[in-house]
């Protein structure tokens, strides 16, 4: 539950406040992640993602003790628009239905405590996952009776998600989003490959195209 009740809210959206990136490999996991589900969901206008976005949900923040913004999440039942930041008393009240951390030596234990125990008890964000580019550490959990429980993974080591009706999977060392049938999210430098390769098959050279 928010604590926005009887708040004198501002009218206008306010600027995410993320401080940016960790590493290099921080910022290619979060542009690989949002770059392969914007595709996926490319005709789909009723969902948001957003990375390193700020969400604004409480007065403490309004009183300047900002908690800071997820790396990654996902909104089901937004509408799909650009966003200064997510403001909770604007979007009806809605929270990430999905949010994915990737753990850095700085915020770690911040993530796989305080921070969890926010998005379980105040955000009620029914899936959350964790991801350390450099250890390849691994995690998610399902909100079930009001608390997180680990979500067990299947025979290839991939964690469904019921929200986003995709498995999370770690390929050639980074997260990915994989599909029912166990295909992988492609990229769009991924789907011109296989285009590519389509086409020499068929005889034809892309590069002459």
């Amino acid at each position: 539950m928010d604590d926005t009740t009887n708040l004198d809210l501002p009218k206008e959206e306010l600027w995410s406040e993320a401080l940016g990136f960790e590493s290099s490999l921080h910022t290619a996991q979060l542009f690989l992640l949002l770059e392969s589900i914007e595709l996926h969901w490319r005709d789909r206008t009723d969902v948001v993602a957003a990375a390193n976005l700020t969400i604004e949900f409480s007065a403490k923040q309004m009183a300047g003790a900002t908690f800071g913004p997820p790396d990654f999440f996902v909104v089901l039942g937004a509408e799909r628009k650009p966003r200064k930041s997510w403001n909770v008393w604007h979007e009806g009240g809605k929270y990430p239905n999905v949010i994915i951390e990737v753990l850095a030596p700085s915020t770690a234990a911040f993530d796989r405590g305080p921070r969890k125990q926010v998005y379980q008890d105040v955000f009620r964000t029914p899936e959350y996952f964790w991801f350390d580019p450099e250890t390849k550490e691994f995690a998610g959990f399902r909100l079930l009776g009001g608390r997180y429980e680990p979500i067990p993974p299947d025979s290839d080591g991939r964690l469904w998600s019921t929200q986003l009706d995709l498995s999370f999977g770690v390929h050639e060392g980074k997260l990915r989003f994989f599909t029912k049938e166990g295909t992988l999210v492609p990229t769009g430098r991924e789907r011109a490959e296989r285009l590519a390769e389509k086409l020499r098959a068929l005889g034809v050279d892309p590069d002459k195209l």
